[in-house]
């Protein structure tokens, strides 16, 4: 296996490499770890990325975790580790340094009934929504098309956010729970979850089940280069501000977001854990990573040091070991990760902020690692 692939290469290095490694507590992986092994042994293995590290690579490492004991230390773990696996730097071609943000589950009001109060729905997946790929999508598409419309003349472009905004899906019994503001419907698909609470108390929980197939613009850059808010300045919270502050503009701001998303129920049962991302376990807040699948394989651990981002660890430089356990749309490149913070409003806070250059360090078992120059 080579040691570069299109765009980056792996450069090994040591433990004693990485930053802040000998003060991190990896403790909350192992249990995450325990999930992935069952997904992958008792449903499918994860898909490979790019980088050719397989769900097979993966297996002795996951079942070396789950004969850990709970009570172990954060210095057994980090040994653990340390025994296990191989650390790499993952280095862009253009020595560019990677960029790490960071996102939540947010906590939506929502009611089971449409009113003049709460009229902006969360939606089930539409029934004339399939999958694309490269046996089925038109030659016309993009190749980023994962997802288009089945007609009876043929496949098609889903209709987008503006188009669904304005209707399209009204009438087919699709509506899951009514919001009061279509932007915390819009800030509920950027992060792909939400808690929704009813009136009465209770509570519905829904993640990422398709979209529409559109390609990912984001607001924050298009609210930028428009001059409405300084790039330094620029966060979620900015953002919502500027949104609040604009109700007339809405509209032509998220509309500028063609991208849209479609959510199925999630398991609620245990309120401590984080929702079920794309690897088909729960996130934990503070050590699950979003990747680009397209390049990395889901459970794999990422060590994170971003010298810039101090306020998720108290002031101290974010240097962390974490799971790969989630992607997104803007998650693209070898080195970009988004960290899950966890949920509710004050989660929000603290990943509204983030966007920070991070260095990225890959853990390979050492199997698999002697492929790559171990």
């Amino acid at each position: 296996m080579s040691l570069t692939s299109p765009g980056y290469r792996l450069s090994l290095v040591s433990f004693g490499d990485l930053p802040g490694w000998e003060k991190d507590d990896p403790r909350a992986l192992f249990e995450a770890m325990a999930r992935c092994l069952s997904h992958i042994r008792n449903a499918k293995p994860y898909r490979t990325g790019a980088s050719g590290l397989t769900a097979d690579d993966l297996l002795p490492l996951l079942a070396a975790a789950g004969d850990k004991s709970a009570d172990i230390g954060a210095a057994e773990a980090r040994v653990f580790f340390e025994d296990n696996c191989v650390p790499f730097r993952i280095v862009r071609d253009d020595t560019q340094p990677g960029l790490v943000t960071a996102f939540y589950e947010p906590e939506v009001e929502v009611s089971a009934q449409p009113d003049a109060t709460f009229a902006h729905p969360f939606y089930f997946r539409p029934d004339d929504l399939m999958d694309l790929d490269e046996n089925n999508r038109p030659a016309y598409m993009d190749s980023g098309y994962m997802f288009g419309r089945k007609t009876p003349s043929g496949v098609t472009e889903y209709p987008d956010r503006k188009a669904i905004d304005q209707g399209f899906l009204a009438g087919r019994n699709l509506e899951i729970a009514w919001a009061r503001s279509k932007v915390d419907v819009f800030f509920a698909h950027i992060q792909g979850a939400a808690r929704l609470r009813y009136p009465d108390g209770g509570i519905r929980r829904i993640t990422y089940a398709a979209k529409a197939g559109h390609p990912f613009s984001p607001i924050g850059k298009l609210l930028i280069d428009l001059g409405e808010i300084d790039r330094e300045r620029i966060s979620m919270q900015s953002i919502r501000k500027w949104l609040t502050e604009n109700p007339a503009k809405v509209d032509e701001i998220l509309w500028h977001n063609r991208s849209y998303i479609f959510f199925r129920d999630a398991d609620v049962s245990d309120d401590s854990l984080g929702p079920i991302a794309a690897a088909k376990v729960p996130l934990v807040a503070g050590r699950s990573l979003a990747v680009d699948r397209m390049i990395h394989t889901f459970g794999y651990p990422f060590f994170i040091h971003a010298p810039s981002l101090l306020h998720l660890d108290h002031g101290q430089p974010f240097a962390r070991l974490m799971l790969a356990l989630d992607t997104g749309s803007a998650i693209v490149g070898p080195s970009r990760g988004d960290i899950f913070t966890g949920s509710g409003y004050e989660a929000g806070e603290y990943a509204g902020t983030v966007r920070n250059e991070a260095d990225f360090y890959i853990l390979i078992p050492k199997a698999a690692a002697s492929r790559f120059g171990a």
